[in-house]
Protein backbone atom coordinates (compact mmCIF):
# COMPACT_ATOMS: atom_id res chain seq x y z
CA UNK A 1 0.00 0.00 0.00
CA UNK A 2 1.16 3.45 -0.85
CA UNK A 3 -0.09 6.69 0.31
CA UNK A 4 -0.35 9.45 -2.42
CA UNK A 5 -1.82 12.89 -3.09
CA UNK A 6 -4.66 12.16 -4.94
CA UNK A 7 -7.00 14.78 -6.51
CA UNK A 8 -10.85 15.00 -6.99
CA UNK A 9 -12.59 17.28 -9.17
CA UNK A 10 -16.19 18.28 -8.94
CA UNK A 11 -18.32 20.68 -10.44
CA UNK A 12 -20.01 23.11 -8.31
CA UNK A 13 -22.43 25.78 -8.93
CA UNK A 14 -21.66 29.11 -7.50
CA UNK A 15 -24.49 31.43 -6.41
CA UNK A 16 -24.05 35.40 -7.83
CA UNK A 17 -22.51 36.37 -4.75
CA UNK A 18 -19.78 33.90 -4.90
CA UNK A 19 -19.33 34.56 -8.27
CA UNK A 20 -18.18 37.71 -7.81
CA UNK A 21 -15.90 36.87 -5.46
CA UNK A 22 -14.56 34.30 -7.51
CA UNK A 23 -13.91 37.20 -10.12
CA UNK A 24 -12.73 39.40 -8.12
CA UNK A 25 -10.40 36.32 -6.91
CA UNK A 26 -9.03 35.19 -10.45
CA UNK A 27 -8.37 38.73 -10.93
CA UNK A 28 -6.10 39.47 -8.23
CA UNK A 29 -4.35 35.82 -9.02
CA UNK A 30 -3.90 36.66 -12.81
CA UNK A 31 -2.52 40.82 -11.71
CA UNK A 32 -0.67 38.87 -8.59
CA UNK A 33 1.24 36.13 -11.26
CA UNK A 34 1.74 38.64 -14.82
CA UNK A 35 2.94 41.86 -12.03
CA UNK A 36 5.38 39.16 -10.40
CA UNK A 37 6.80 37.77 -14.39
CA UNK A 38 7.34 41.08 -15.45
CA UNK A 39 9.11 41.87 -12.03
CA UNK A 40 11.30 39.17 -12.16
CA UNK A 41 12.42 39.93 -16.32
CA UNK A 42 12.90 43.13 -15.51
CA UNK A 43 14.91 42.51 -12.44
CA UNK A 44 16.98 39.93 -14.82
CA UNK A 45 17.98 42.32 -17.72
CA UNK A 46 18.86 44.73 -14.71
CA UNK A 47 20.90 43.41 -12.31
CA UNK A 48 21.32 39.78 -14.61
CA UNK A 49 19.87 37.86 -11.28
CA UNK A 50 16.38 36.31 -10.25
CA UNK A 51 14.17 37.27 -7.46
CA UNK A 52 13.39 34.29 -5.36
CA UNK A 53 9.69 33.50 -3.40
CA UNK A 54 11.12 35.62 -0.43
CA UNK A 55 11.67 38.53 -2.52
CA UNK A 56 8.81 38.66 -4.24
CA UNK A 57 6.69 38.12 -1.77
CA UNK A 58 8.51 40.96 0.38
CA UNK A 59 7.60 43.34 -2.83
CA UNK A 60 4.15 41.88 -3.22
CA UNK A 61 3.49 43.06 0.43
CA UNK A 62 4.75 46.61 -0.53
CA UNK A 63 2.46 46.00 -3.65
CA UNK A 64 -0.74 46.02 -1.65
CA UNK A 65 0.03 49.33 0.49
CA UNK A 66 -0.13 51.21 -2.71
CA UNK A 67 -3.01 53.39 -3.44
CA UNK A 68 -3.67 52.04 -7.11
CA UNK A 69 -3.29 48.50 -5.94
CA UNK A 70 -5.46 48.61 -2.85
CA UNK A 71 -8.49 46.07 -4.38
CA UNK A 72 -5.87 43.47 -3.70
CA UNK A 73 -6.14 43.16 -0.01
CA UNK A 74 -10.28 42.92 -0.83
CA UNK A 75 -9.73 39.33 -1.37
CA UNK A 76 -7.76 36.67 0.47
CA UNK A 77 -4.09 37.01 0.46
CA UNK A 78 -3.56 32.95 0.10
CA UNK A 79 -4.52 32.32 -3.89
CA UNK A 80 -2.16 35.60 -4.49
CA UNK A 81 0.57 34.08 -2.12
CA UNK A 82 0.20 30.82 -4.23
CA UNK A 83 0.52 32.49 -7.51
CA UNK A 84 4.10 33.22 -6.29
CA UNK A 85 5.13 29.72 -5.83
CA UNK A 86 3.70 28.94 -9.17
CA UNK A 87 5.53 31.62 -10.76
CA UNK A 88 8.54 29.90 -9.15
CA UNK A 89 7.84 26.42 -10.25
CA UNK A 90 7.39 27.85 -13.46
CA UNK A 91 10.76 28.96 -13.53
CA UNK A 92 12.14 25.64 -12.30
CA UNK A 93 9.85 24.02 -15.03
CA UNK A 94 11.80 26.04 -17.72
CA UNK A 95 15.48 25.84 -16.58
CA UNK A 96 14.93 21.65 -15.99
CA UNK A 97 13.87 21.48 -19.40
CA UNK A 98 10.28 20.35 -18.88
CA UNK A 99 8.47 23.64 -19.77
CA UNK A 100 8.72 26.35 -21.73
CA UNK A 101 9.57 29.80 -20.83
CA UNK A 102 6.66 31.19 -18.18
CA UNK A 103 4.04 33.57 -20.31
CA UNK A 104 1.65 36.17 -19.21
CA UNK A 105 -2.17 34.99 -18.23
CA UNK A 106 -5.03 36.56 -20.23
CA UNK A 107 -8.51 37.58 -18.66
CA UNK A 108 -10.09 35.15 -21.59
CA UNK A 109 -8.29 32.36 -20.92
CA UNK A 110 -9.30 29.55 -17.99
CA UNK A 111 -8.92 30.97 -14.52
CA UNK A 112 -8.34 29.08 -11.39
CA UNK A 113 -7.27 30.21 -7.76
CA UNK A 114 -5.09 27.97 -5.26
CA UNK A 115 -6.41 27.80 -1.74
CA UNK A 116 -4.09 26.16 1.30
CA UNK A 117 -5.90 24.99 4.48
CA UNK A 118 -5.83 28.03 6.14
CA UNK A 119 -8.21 29.84 3.89
CA UNK A 120 -10.86 27.32 3.82
CA UNK A 121 -12.83 25.04 5.99
CA UNK A 122 -14.47 21.38 5.30
CA UNK A 123 -16.54 20.19 7.68
CA UNK A 124 -19.45 17.57 7.52
CA UNK A 125 -18.87 17.17 3.39
CA UNK A 126 -19.51 21.32 3.32
CA UNK A 127 -16.45 23.43 1.43
CA UNK A 128 -16.55 27.00 2.44
CA UNK A 129 -13.53 29.45 0.78
CA UNK A 130 -12.52 32.69 2.48
CA UNK A 131 -14.32 35.59 2.27
CA UNK A 132 -17.47 33.73 1.01
CA UNK A 133 -20.43 33.19 3.86
CA UNK A 134 -21.82 29.87 2.54
CA UNK A 135 -20.66 26.57 1.64
CA UNK A 136 -20.28 25.74 -2.22
CA UNK A 137 -22.53 23.81 -3.83
CA UNK A 138 -20.74 21.06 -5.09
CA UNK A 139 -22.16 18.21 -7.44
CA UNK A 140 -20.36 15.24 -5.78
CA UNK A 141 -20.59 13.09 -8.86
CA UNK A 142 -17.97 10.43 -6.96
CA UNK A 143 -17.81 10.24 -3.26
CA UNK A 144 -14.52 11.77 -1.10
CA UNK A 145 -12.34 9.15 0.72
CA UNK A 146 -14.20 9.04 4.22
CA UNK A 147 -12.67 11.09 7.12
CA UNK A 148 -10.59 13.13 4.05
CA UNK A 149 -8.72 16.21 5.12
CA UNK A 150 -8.09 18.08 2.10
CA UNK A 151 -4.48 19.91 2.26
CA UNK A 152 -5.15 22.39 -0.60
CA UNK A 153 -8.56 23.27 -2.65
CA UNK A 154 -8.36 24.42 -6.15
CA UNK A 155 -11.13 26.31 -7.96
CA UNK A 156 -11.46 27.17 -11.22
CA UNK A 157 -13.13 28.17 -14.25
CA UNK A 158 -12.75 27.59 -17.79
CA UNK A 159 -13.83 29.48 -21.16
CA UNK A 160 -17.43 27.31 -21.64
CA UNK A 161 -17.96 29.36 -17.89
CA UNK A 162 -18.05 26.55 -16.11
CA UNK A 163 -17.02 26.04 -12.37
CA UNK A 164 -14.81 23.33 -11.25
CA UNK A 165 -13.12 22.49 -7.41
CA UNK A 166 -10.02 20.06 -7.38
CA UNK A 167 -9.41 18.73 -3.59
CA UNK A 168 -6.14 17.24 -3.06
CA UNK A 169 -6.33 14.52 -0.28
CA UNK A 170 -3.68 12.05 0.89
CA UNK A 171 -5.05 8.29 0.23
CA UNK A 172 -3.73 4.71 0.79
CA UNK A 173 -3.66 3.34 -2.36
CA UNK A 174 -3.64 -0.50 -2.48
CA UNK A 175 -1.58 -2.34 -5.75
CA UNK A 176 -3.45 -4.14 -7.66
CA UNK A 177 -3.49 -7.89 -7.59
CA UNK A 178 0.16 -9.45 -9.34
CA UNK A 179 -0.45 -10.33 -12.89
CA UNK A 180 1.64 -12.31 -15.71
CA UNK A 181 0.48 -10.60 -18.74
CA UNK A 182 2.82 -8.08 -20.28
CA UNK A 183 1.36 -5.99 -23.33
CA UNK A 184 3.20 -3.56 -26.16
CA UNK A 185 1.20 -1.20 -27.62
CA UNK A 186 0.94 0.51 -30.93
CA UNK A 187 -0.30 4.18 -31.40
CA UNK A 188 -2.05 5.21 -34.17
CA UNK A 189 -4.52 7.11 -36.03
CA UNK A 190 -6.87 5.10 -37.60
CA UNK A 191 -7.23 2.75 -34.55
CA UNK A 192 -6.08 4.41 -31.42
CA UNK A 193 -4.23 1.60 -29.93
CA UNK A 194 -3.22 -2.08 -31.16
CA UNK A 195 -2.01 -4.49 -28.52
CA UNK A 196 0.51 -7.37 -28.89
CA UNK A 197 -2.38 -9.58 -27.64
CA UNK A 198 -4.49 -8.34 -31.04
CA UNK A 199 -6.79 -5.49 -28.92
CA UNK A 200 -7.70 -2.83 -31.48
CA UNK A 201 -9.59 0.20 -29.68
CA UNK A 202 -10.85 3.12 -32.06
CA UNK A 203 -9.77 6.50 -32.31
CA UNK A 204 -13.03 8.28 -32.04
CA UNK A 205 -12.06 11.59 -33.42
CA UNK A 206 -13.85 13.60 -31.19
CA UNK A 207 -12.63 17.05 -33.05
CA UNK A 208 -13.21 15.93 -36.24
CA UNK A 209 -17.10 14.54 -35.23
CA UNK A 210 -18.10 18.11 -34.36
CA UNK A 211 -15.39 20.01 -36.69
CA UNK A 212 -18.07 21.56 -39.09
CA UNK A 213 -20.35 22.51 -35.71
CA UNK A 214 -17.18 24.46 -34.46
CA UNK A 215 -16.26 26.21 -37.63
CA UNK A 216 -20.29 27.41 -38.56
CA UNK A 217 -19.35 28.29 -34.56
CA UNK A 218 -16.18 30.20 -35.27
CA UNK A 219 -17.67 32.10 -38.37
CA UNK A 220 -20.44 33.66 -36.52
CA UNK A 221 -18.27 34.59 -34.03
CA UNK A 222 -16.03 36.08 -36.47
CA UNK A 223 -18.68 38.43 -37.77
CA UNK A 224 -20.02 39.66 -34.05
CA UNK A 225 -18.45 42.81 -32.93
CA UNK A 226 -15.58 42.48 -30.38
CA UNK A 227 -16.77 43.26 -26.88
CA UNK A 228 -20.35 43.65 -27.70
CA UNK A 229 -22.38 41.24 -25.32
CA UNK A 230 -23.45 38.87 -28.78
CA UNK A 231 -19.55 38.41 -29.08
CA UNK A 232 -19.09 37.15 -25.48
CA UNK A 233 -22.53 34.78 -25.87
CA UNK A 234 -20.63 33.27 -29.34
CA UNK A 235 -17.75 33.28 -27.91
CA UNK A 236 -18.88 30.62 -25.13
CA UNK A 237 -21.11 29.01 -27.75
CA UNK A 238 -17.45 28.20 -29.16
CA UNK A 239 -16.27 27.65 -26.12
CA UNK A 240 -18.83 24.37 -25.36
CA UNK A 241 -18.11 23.09 -28.16
CA UNK A 242 -14.09 22.66 -27.15
CA UNK A 243 -14.99 21.75 -23.71
CA UNK A 244 -17.27 18.82 -25.20
CA UNK A 245 -14.97 17.93 -27.35
CA UNK A 246 -11.91 17.73 -24.71
CA UNK A 247 -14.41 16.23 -22.04
CA UNK A 248 -15.00 13.26 -24.26
CA UNK A 249 -11.47 13.29 -25.50
CA UNK A 250 -10.33 13.00 -21.59
CA UNK A 251 -12.95 10.34 -20.36
CA UNK A 252 -12.22 7.96 -23.25
CA UNK A 253 -8.45 7.83 -22.32
CA UNK A 254 -9.75 7.42 -18.82
CA UNK A 255 -11.63 4.38 -19.48
CA UNK A 256 -8.96 2.98 -21.96
CA UNK A 257 -6.25 3.70 -19.90
CA UNK A 258 -7.36 1.98 -16.47
CA UNK A 259 -8.41 -0.68 -18.87
CA UNK A 260 -4.91 -1.65 -19.58
CA UNK A 261 -3.16 -0.69 -16.79
CA UNK A 262 -5.92 -3.25 -14.26
CA UNK A 263 -5.58 -5.68 -17.26
CA UNK A 264 -1.43 -5.94 -17.59
CA UNK A 265 1.72 -5.93 -15.39
CA UNK A 266 3.62 -4.50 -17.91
CA UNK A 267 2.87 -1.84 -20.44
CA UNK A 268 5.43 -1.29 -23.32
CA UNK A 269 5.06 1.85 -25.58
CA UNK A 270 6.94 3.94 -27.97
CA UNK A 271 8.54 7.57 -26.66
CA UNK A 272 6.96 9.71 -28.65
CA UNK A 273 7.47 13.41 -29.27
CA UNK A 274 4.71 15.02 -29.84
CA UNK A 275 5.15 18.65 -29.90
CA UNK A 276 7.63 17.20 -32.56
CA UNK A 277 4.88 15.71 -34.49
CA UNK A 278 2.85 18.37 -34.48
CA UNK A 279 4.54 20.19 -36.68
CA UNK A 280 3.41 17.76 -39.64
CA UNK A 281 1.81 19.95 -42.74
CA UNK A 282 -1.24 17.19 -43.13
CA UNK A 283 -1.04 15.20 -40.15
CA UNK A 284 -1.33 17.84 -36.59
CA UNK A 285 -4.72 17.96 -36.38
CA UNK A 286 -5.49 14.27 -36.19
CA UNK A 287 -2.62 14.29 -33.42
CA UNK A 288 -3.58 16.34 -31.72
CA UNK A 289 -7.29 15.11 -31.88
CA UNK A 290 -6.29 11.39 -30.86
CA UNK A 291 -4.33 12.93 -27.69
CA UNK A 292 -1.17 10.80 -27.38
CA UNK A 293 0.50 12.51 -24.98
CA UNK A 294 -1.99 12.62 -21.95
CA UNK A 295 -3.21 8.32 -22.99
CA UNK A 296 0.73 7.90 -21.66
CA UNK A 297 0.96 10.19 -19.30
CA UNK A 298 -2.36 8.37 -18.22
CA UNK A 299 -0.82 5.60 -18.09
CA UNK A 300 2.43 5.89 -16.15
CA UNK A 301 0.88 8.06 -12.88
CA UNK A 302 -2.23 4.95 -12.76
CA UNK A 303 0.58 2.08 -13.41
CA UNK A 304 3.11 3.45 -10.13
CA UNK A 305 -0.29 3.64 -8.26
CA UNK A 306 -1.25 0.40 -8.72
CA UNK A 307 2.32 -1.27 -8.85
CA UNK A 308 2.21 -1.68 -12.30
CA UNK A 309 5.07 -0.84 -14.88
CA UNK A 310 5.37 0.82 -17.78
CA UNK A 311 8.35 0.82 -20.01
CA UNK A 312 9.06 3.34 -22.55
CA UNK A 313 11.24 1.99 -25.49
CA UNK A 314 13.63 4.46 -27.66
CA UNK A 315 10.93 6.56 -30.17
CA UNK A 316 14.00 5.96 -33.07
CA UNK A 317 13.20 1.96 -33.13
CA UNK A 318 11.45 0.88 -36.41
CA UNK A 319 8.75 -1.45 -35.00
CA UNK A 320 6.79 -1.06 -38.09
CA UNK A 321 9.71 -2.74 -40.08
CA UNK A 322 10.93 -4.96 -37.74
CA UNK A 323 9.69 -8.50 -38.20
CA UNK A 324 8.03 -10.09 -34.65
CA UNK A 325 8.70 -13.61 -35.77
CA UNK A 326 12.95 -13.54 -37.01
CA UNK A 327 13.44 -9.27 -35.70
CA UNK A 328 14.35 -8.82 -39.40
CA UNK A 329 14.61 -5.03 -40.15
CA UNK A 330 12.61 -4.55 -43.86
CA UNK A 331 14.94 -1.07 -45.59
CA UNK A 332 11.49 0.79 -45.80
CA UNK A 333 8.31 0.61 -45.27
CA UNK A 334 5.70 2.94 -46.88
CA UNK A 335 2.62 4.21 -44.87
CA UNK A 336 0.10 3.10 -46.84
CA UNK A 337 1.43 -0.80 -46.68
CA UNK A 338 -0.73 -2.50 -44.45
CA UNK A 339 0.52 -5.73 -44.65
CA UNK A 340 3.81 -7.13 -45.80
CA UNK A 341 5.65 -10.76 -45.52
CA UNK A 342 8.58 -10.89 -44.41
CA UNK A 343 11.55 -11.69 -46.58
CA UNK A 344 13.37 -13.45 -44.47
CA UNK A 345 11.31 -16.35 -42.77
CA UNK A 346 8.17 -15.75 -45.15
CA UNK A 347 5.78 -14.22 -42.02
CA UNK A 348 2.71 -12.23 -43.01
CA UNK A 349 1.93 -9.19 -40.97
CA UNK A 350 -0.31 -6.95 -40.09
CA UNK A 351 1.30 -3.71 -39.83
CA UNK A 352 0.36 -2.77 -36.30
CA UNK A 353 -0.11 -5.76 -34.99
CA UNK A 354 3.27 -6.75 -35.67
CA UNK A 355 4.79 -3.26 -34.52
CA UNK A 356 2.84 -3.79 -31.24
CA UNK A 357 4.58 -7.28 -30.84
CA UNK A 358 7.45 -5.93 -32.13
CA UNK A 359 7.11 -3.11 -29.23
CA UNK A 360 6.82 -5.59 -26.38
CA UNK A 361 9.55 -7.89 -27.59
CA UNK A 362 12.03 -4.48 -27.45
CA UNK A 363 10.58 -3.73 -24.01
CA UNK A 364 10.75 -7.33 -22.98
CA UNK A 365 13.93 -7.04 -23.31
CA UNK A 366 15.25 -3.76 -22.13
CA UNK A 367 13.58 -4.56 -18.52
CA UNK A 368 15.77 -7.83 -18.84
CA UNK A 369 18.89 -5.82 -19.75
CA UNK A 370 18.25 -2.94 -16.86
CA UNK A 371 17.61 -5.72 -13.99
CA UNK A 372 20.86 -7.47 -14.86
CA UNK A 373 22.92 -3.71 -14.88
CA UNK A 374 21.29 -3.47 -11.28
CA UNK A 375 21.96 -6.95 -10.17
CA UNK A 376 25.33 -6.42 -11.07
CA UNK A 377 25.42 -2.57 -9.39
CA UNK A 378 24.83 -0.38 -12.52
CA UNK A 379 22.17 2.14 -12.71
CA UNK A 380 18.41 1.53 -13.71
CA UNK A 381 17.58 3.57 -16.98
CA UNK A 382 15.42 6.30 -16.96
CA UNK A 383 13.02 4.07 -19.45
CA UNK A 384 11.76 2.12 -16.92
CA UNK A 385 9.14 4.21 -14.69
CA UNK A 386 8.82 2.52 -11.15
CA UNK A 387 6.20 3.77 -8.73
CA UNK A 388 7.62 6.39 -6.73
CA UNK A 389 8.81 8.72 -9.82
CA UNK A 390 5.29 8.14 -11.78
CA UNK A 391 3.57 9.02 -8.12
CA UNK A 392 4.75 12.32 -7.62
CA UNK A 393 4.14 13.25 -10.98
CA UNK A 394 0.60 11.82 -11.32
CA UNK A 395 -0.17 13.76 -7.36
CA UNK A 396 -2.41 16.35 -8.94
CA UNK A 397 -3.81 13.92 -11.71
CA UNK A 398 -7.89 13.03 -10.67
CA UNK A 399 -7.89 9.39 -10.51
CA UNK A 400 -10.03 7.59 -12.50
Amino acid sequence: MSKVKRAYRYRFYPTDEQKQILARTFGCVRYTYNWALQLSIDTYQQTGKGLSYKQLSAHLTALKQQPETLFLNEVSCVPCQQALRHLKRAYVNFFEGRASYPTFKRRHDGQSAEYTRSAFSFQDGQLTLAKMDAPLAIHWSRPLLDGASPSTVTVSRDTADRYFVSILVEEDISPLPRSEEAVGIDLGLNTMVVTSAGQTFDNPRYFARDQKKLARAQRKLSRKKKDSKNHEKQRRRVAKIHARIADRRRDYQHKLSTKLVRENQTIVVESLVVKHMLQHPTLARSIADVGWGEFVRQLEYKAAWYGRTVVKIDRWYPSSKTCSTCEHVLDSLSLDCHEWTCPACGAHHDRDFNAAKSVLAEGLRMSAAERAAAACGGSVSANLHGTREASSRGSRNQGR
